[in-house]
């Protein structure tokens, strides 16, 4: 298993071989020489470490911090390491506050949206253009002209 074409490491890893070239521009994967029949060939080890990439990615790593934790895995220490998710962690939570902010606001507006005859007067087009923002967050009605 050391001698692994391009298409054979992306299918064993669960990526395409787009994403292998692309992390080979990133430089997070070495690209090999061309061998015989010019044609290069990957490790197992190389399997592994797109593996570790995608991982990272799916906990929300960026590109650049993945980097930086393949550094720490070569050379670094736990602490270091441990910072960086807990700096992650933190995004994490600050995403889902801003999102449960969202939630909150969206389900005021479609509890106060009504069905009218005539003129349209809809919360949530007001909402939108800033006119009922106070409304929405008291939870109180729109008033239709």
């Amino acid at each position: 298993m050391n001698a692994l074409t391009i298409g054979v490491l992306a299918r064993a890893a669960g990526v395409g071989v787009e994403t292998v070239r692309f992390y080979q521009r990133k430089g997070l994967i070495l690209e090999p020489p061309r061998g015989l029949g010019s044609v290069r060939r990957y490790r197992a080890t190389d399997i592994e470490r797109l593996r570790f990439i995608k991982a990272a990615q799916e906990l929300g790593f960026s590109l650049n911090e993945v980097r930086e934790l393949l550094s720490l895995e070569e050379g670094g220490s736990c602490r270091d390491v441990r910072r960086l998710a807990e700096t992650k962690l933190l995004l994490v939570e600050e995403r889902i506050a801003g999102l449960k902010r969202i939630e909150r606001v969206l389900t005021k507006l479609v509890k106060q949206c009504k069905i009218t005859r005539g003129r349209v007067c809809c919360p949530i087009i007001d909402s939108l253009h800033g006119k009922a923002r106070t409304r929405a967050v008291r939870n109180t009605p729109a008033r239709c002209p």
